[in-house]
C-alpha cells in the first residue's frame, strides 16, 4: 500500500510524516524505516525507527533508489513500513517521472507486503490521476 502526503514546500508535511511514523511503529510487529535527505529529524523519532540519510549514499537516479529500496527489503523480511521524507530529492526523481516512479513503488510494495508513506512536494492537483486516491492528506 502506497499512502501520499501532497502539498507544495513548507506546508508541514514532514511534520505529519514523523507523527504518522511514530504512530505506525507502536502497532508495528516487524520493522519501521524512515529515508530522509539527512538526519535533521533523528530525535524527533522513535528510537524503535530506523533512520537512514539517503544522503550517505551515491543515489543519483530513480532506478537507483528503486534498487536501494529493494535492497533494504531483501536484508530485512520484518520490514513492515517504510517513510519516505523529501521524495523528489531522495529518490533523484522529477515531477514528469513521479508517476512511473510511484508505479514501480506500488508493484514493490504489493509483492514485498511492505506499505510505503511518501511525503511529496508537489500540489494534490499535480499528482498522477491514478494516485490521487493514495493520497491520505494534502497540505
Amino acid at each position: 500500500m502506497i499512502q501520499i502526503i501532497s502539498g507544495v514546500k513548507g506546508k508541514g508535511k514532514t511534520k505529519f510524516l514523523i507523527q504518522k511514523a511514530n504512530e505506525a511503529v507502536k502497532a508495528a510487529n516487524g520493522s519501521v524505516v524512515y529515508l530522509d535527505k539527512n538526519n535533521k529529524h533523528m530525535y524527533e523519532l522513535s528510537n524503535r525507527i530506523r533512520l537512514i540519510n539517503v544522503g550517505d549514499f551515491p543515489i543519483d537516479t530513480y532506478d537507483a533508489f528503486i534498487g536501494f529500496i529493494c535492497g533494504l527489503i531483501s536484508q530485512d523480511r520484518d520490514l513492515e513500513h517504510m517513510f519516505f521524507d523529501s521524495f523528489l530529492t531522495i529518490a533523484s526523481v522529477s515531477d514528469d517521472y513521479v508517476g512511473y516512479v510511484l508505479s514501480k513503488l506500488a508493484d514493490v510494495s504489493e509483492k514485498f507486503n511492505v506499505d510505503f508513506t511518501i511525503s511529496i512536494s508537489i500540489d494534490a492537483d499535480n499528482i498522477p490521476e491514478e494516485f490521487k486516491k493514495d493520497i491520505v492528506i494534502s497540505l
